[in-house]
């Protein structure tokens, strides 16, 4: 038996690569269901295994296309960075798990006569391949397609394929790219029919002149051919070049596509066209002559139960849910995609960085020595997959870059991909970020810097990288390429902050031509625990060393595709109209941000709002698909004060008009905010009309939010005016009564319940734990003990009738740092008033342990409430969670969800359902006084059925169990919570410092 999976070559008796294309010539799918056995080494079940007369009954079936790991065969493991072998290129360990699989299979009556090619789209990592009994061959380069021709083998009647699958090879190697290691034949496997007289390959050139509006196409096949766009009433053969005037471009903006055909004498192809040019002139990206800016997401392809095996609905529900969250551009992370996905995006509109097949990060582990990239014996291997990316996707309208690789250090390989590219497509240019030199690259390229390292990069004034001597040829060149920020803002847990930040930095600079968050979806697998529960599993759930544990999930949705937090806040963040009101003017200022159309897709209305009422409005639930529920919208309240369309005038891409404000009432009391929206006017494939692409907002006059009215009976309950004083229910002062030994307030007007406590502490997001050693302030925080407060009450005081002081002190055992405390109650028309001062004490930077320099996650007061409270409404800004640095998504408005859908479900539990900027709230519940909270002037608030300390407890959400209570933080604020789980430190302004604080709230039952 051959044994090809530690061979470097990426592969024998294939066949070219060639374009991926749809015909009218027979195709017949092989997927379903496959005979399977694993076995335990390279050898697979052994030299029999191409047999046709093998006795195959007792196998297992397998799906194909599909990841035997996720079959129920051996186990997935995920790693980030390191190789789950030992490094020792080009060999594997003895111990290599082999699935082993066969399918017989007939002809369907009438297949034609001639050539038949046998296509596998995707082979995870080495697929050798027999048909009746005869070696066709073997491929790597797992996520690309390869060919054999098995005209001559194949019969009409009982044919059998068999494929053996090494889950290690040599290509494993190039393909370790931050991800599941899922072995298998998890693409469509296929057999098409090869016409004699039909077209095998061909490449479409379709460029758009910006300055004259007209396109020029020149289609070139392997025979000839004629070319068909009735729509543009061209009929010319294949070579022929023919400038048509007036066509409408191709962009991600306005995907415009002419359908049309490719025939040759035995063949139809669909022939899509997108005129599109793509350039770099004057250090700018250029599409259509105009600059461009990616607002994108890095993509791997991923399923919680299907792993990389995606279906097409799969494909379509990313495509349909980044485009209504306004994402205009993908990276390919790390790897071509399946071809439809390619083809979707050409439909939908999607800009598309096309990333080859290869990384090899785990050489840093081996200080780079023996990259492929740098040794010869893999030249061929790394060539052959950017050949095959560029051949198979070269027609796509959508795919505008190139990118060599990713994380793969540099090599004289990366000069003979580049040069090999740029015969064979010199109308696309290309990126790789990872080379110093960028000597191979049309991008100067980076990953994650700070705040201000990307404003130095807008700039040119960048310092230049490690190893490039300052205006040396290199550094001069490097400072004259447009910038693309490959990845940023590691959306792992709660996250990321800053996108608003980033994304006022790239609007800022021409140099910039667009940025990927990493990324775009939490890698959780589907599971069960021991109890039947089920879980996303994580790749620290795998009983296996090296694994990358919970750094798999670091994307913009949860596995199940549901919106996170996140993909709301890059939502806003990125939204291609920017919508300013400017009171003091008089005029709404609106930005088009648009690369090349103008706003007349779109529909603008605008409404006000007093204190977040307004008559029509349906109660906010959370659950509403994206854009469908207008931002501001909140609960019913009072008459609604305005509303209607707001004209805005023609307005081009990148330009800017001024509309004036329409004529509003402003209330004389309480807070009078406008709304003003952007919403598509028609319908597209993407999202109905009337979806919200955009909004803004702003406060009219300076009315402050008006105090419910109280009830009468607020001051006499529980028995008429009480003044501070001792009972056998502990001290009183009017409905309320504190404990006479620790101060906490215990009950209100029949509201049982204990509070506040001091709260420094959050359970730690992703982001707080930072990369090891770097960026950790969780471990700094636990170092220094912020997670466990102990509290002593210092004395009660009783100034007078109304008024009751408790002091005390915050601090955790060992250590001097703390907190003294004074809360400050007074008695107040029927309600309780509330000031609390905290005075830091005590030694907060450390010294005697290196000076560690913590600030605390939190400055607030937690209560417990009873556990019969069911529900929150609030005005402030909602309805979903808002941090310091990711409050843009959240409206000003009037909002109600139950308390259990205040929380946000993280596959590893960590902080989450906060609200800044809350005016006022109010729990509610069966058979329960409602207690209302207002802030003086604002509070943060979370409520929740467990602690923080319990929610850092909790390895899943299922480890999360009502207590019994409602635990309600009334906090002057938290400190941000950035990207630091790979990423920069989280910029100063969003923490808080060790400081005198005081905030103040009023509460009333």
């Amino acid at each position: 038996m051959l044994d090809f999976h530690e061979d470097p070559g990426p592969g024998s008796g294939r066949r070219a690569a060639r374009a991926d294309f749809l015909s009218d010539a027979p195709r017949l799918s092989l997927n379903g269901r496959w005979r399977f056995r694993l076995s335990d080494t390279a050898e697979g079940t052994g030299p029999s295994l191409p047999d046709p007369a093998l006795d195959d009954t007792g196998w297992d079936t397998i799906r194909v296309p599909s990841h035997w790991v996720l079959e129920g065969h051996d186990r997935p493991l995920y790693t980030n960075t390191a190789y789950p072998f030992p490094i020792d290129p080009p060999r594997l360990p003895d111990g290599n798990p082999t699935g082993d699989y066969r399918l017989g299979f007939d002809l369907p009556d009438g297949w034609p006569e001639g050539r038949t090619v046998l296509r596998f789209q995707g082979v995870d990592s080495c697929g050798t391949v027999w048909l009746n009994g005869s070696l066709l061959g073997h491929s790597k380069g797992s996520r690309l397609p390869f060919e054999f021709d098995v005209t001559g083998l194949v019969r009409p009647r009982g044919n059998l394929l068999a494929v053996r699958v090494q889950r290690w090879s040599s290509g494993s190697y190039l393909e370790d790219q931050d991800m599941w290691w899922l072995p298998g034949i998890f693409r469509d496997v296929e057999l098409l029919a090869r016409p004699s007289d039909g077209i095998d390959d061909f490449t479409v050139h379709a460029t758009y002149d910006a300055q004259n509006r007209s396109g020029t196409l020149r289609v070139t096949a392997d025979v000839p051919g004629l070319v068909e766009i009735p729509e543009l009433g061209l009929s010319v053969a294949t070579g022929e070049e023919v400038t048509v005037p007036g066509v409408e471009p191709w962009s991600a903006e306005r995907p415009r596509l002419y359908r049309g055909t490719l025939r040759a004498a035995g063949e139809t192809i669909d022939l899509p066209i997108g005129f599109r040019t793509v350039e770099i002139a004057g250090g700018r990206l250029l599409v259509n002559g105009a600059p461009v800016l990616f607002r994108g997401v890095n993509r791997h392809e991923h399923h919680p139960e299907r792993g990389r095996a995606l279906d097409r609905d799969t494909m379509i529900r990313d495509i349909e849910l980044m485009k209504q969250h306004n994402v205009n551009a993908v990276r390919t992370a790390h790897y071509p995609p399946h071809p439809e996905f390619l083809r979707l995006c050409d439909e939908y509109g999607l800009w598309v960085v096309d990333e080859c097949d290869i990384e090899t990060h785990g050489f840093i582990y081996a200080g780079w020595e023996g990259n492929p990239p740098a040794e010869p014996m893999w030249r061929d291997a790394l060539l052959d997959r950017a050949r095959r990316m560029v051949q198979r996707d070269k027609n796509h309208p959508s795919v505008v870059i190139w990118s060599l690789g990713n994380e793969s250090g540099s090599g004289p390989a990366f000069g003979d991909i580049e040069r090999w590219i740029r015969e064979h497509d010199p109308s696309r240019p290309l990126h790789y970020e990872r080379d110093p030199s960028y000597r191979h690259s049309d991008f100067y390229s980076l990953m994650y810097p700070s705040l201000d390292d990307l404003e130095r990069i807008g700039e040119r004034k960048e310092d230049p990288p490690e190893g490039v001597a300052p205006e040396s040829p290199d550094d001069v060149r490097r400072r004259g390429l447009p910038f693309l920020l490959c990845e940023y803002a590691h959306a792992m847990g709660n996250g990321p902050g800053s996108l608003a930040d980033y994304q006022a930095i790239l609007e800022s600079h021409e140099r910039f031509c667009g940025a990927f968050v990493w990324e775009w979806i939490d890698h959780g697998l589907a599971g069960h625990d021991s109890l039947g529960r089920p879980y996303f599993r994580h790749g620290g759930d795998i009983d296996y060393q090296p694994n990358g544990g919970r750094y798999c999930l670091d994307g913009l949705l949860f596995p199940d595709r549901t919106p996170s937090p996140g993909l709301a806040e890059l939502r806003k963040a990125i939204e291609p109209v920017g919508i300013a009101v400017d009171a003091a003017a008089g005029e709404v200022v609106v930005v088009n941000k648009h690369d090349l159309i103008d706003l007349g897709h779109l529909e603008f209305r605008w409404r006000v709002e007093v204190d977040g009422s307004r008559s029509d409005a349906a109660q906010v639930t959370g659950g509403a698909p994206p854009g469908s529920e207008p931002p501001g919208s909140g609960l019913p309240g009072s008459a609604l004060p305005g509303s209607g369309p707001l004209p805005v005038p023609h307005c081009g891409p990148r330009q800017t008009v001024r509309v004036p404000l329409p004529e509003v009432a402003v209330a004389a009391e309480g807070e009078t905010w406008i709304t003003v929206e952007a919403a598509l006017a028609t319908a597209t494939c993407w999202a109905p009309a009337g979806h919200v692409v955009a909004f803004g907002q702003a406060r009219l006059g300076d009315g402050t939010h008006r105090r419910r009215p109280l009830p009468a009976a607020s001051e006499t309950a529980g028995g008429g005016p009480r003044l501070a004083g001792t009972s056998s229910g502990g001290l009183r002062l009017g409905g309320a009564v504190f404990d006479p030994g620790t101060g906490r307030l215990t009950r209100l007007h029949g509201v049982e319940l204990d509070g506040p406590v001091l709260d420094v502490w959050r359970a730690p997001t992703e982001n707080d734990r930072g990369q090891g050693t770097r960026n950790a302030l969780a471990a700094d925080w636990e170092a220094v003990g912020l997670d466990r407060f102990l509290h002593r009450t210092g004395g009660i005081d009783r100034p007078d009738d109304r008024t009751l002081v408790v002091h005390g002190r915050s601090g955790p055992a060992t250590r001097t740092l703390g907190f003294l405390t004074t809360y400050t109650w007074q008695r107040q028309d029927g309600a309780l008033r509330l000031r609390i001062e905290a005075e830091p004490v005590g030694d907060w930077h450390d010294t005697a342990y290196g000076h560690l320099d913590v600030s605390p996650p939190r400055m607030g007061a937690r209560f417990a409430l009873p556990g019969g409270y069911t529900d929150v409404e609030w005005f402030g800004r909602g309805p979903g969670e808002s941090y310091a640095d990711s409050r843009a998504a959240a409206r000003v408005g009037r909002f109600a969800l139950p308390i259990d859908a205040l929380q946000t479900p993280y596959v590893v539990p960590q902080e989450n359902g906060n609200h800044v900027e809350t005016r006022w709230l109010e729990l509610s519940g069966t058979e329960l006084p409602t207690l209302r909270v207002d802030g003086e002037p604002y509070l943060d608030f979370t409520a929740r059925r467990w602690t923080s300390e319990a929610l850092q407890a909790a390895h899943r959400p299922h480890d999360l169990r009502d207590s019994g209570r409602v635990w309600l933080n009334l906090d002057h604020g938290q400190q941000g919570i950035g990207s630091a789980s790979c990423g920069p430190a989280l910029p100063g302004r969003y923490r808080l410092p060790v400081r005198r604080y005081s905030w103040s709230m009023t509460l009333t039952a």
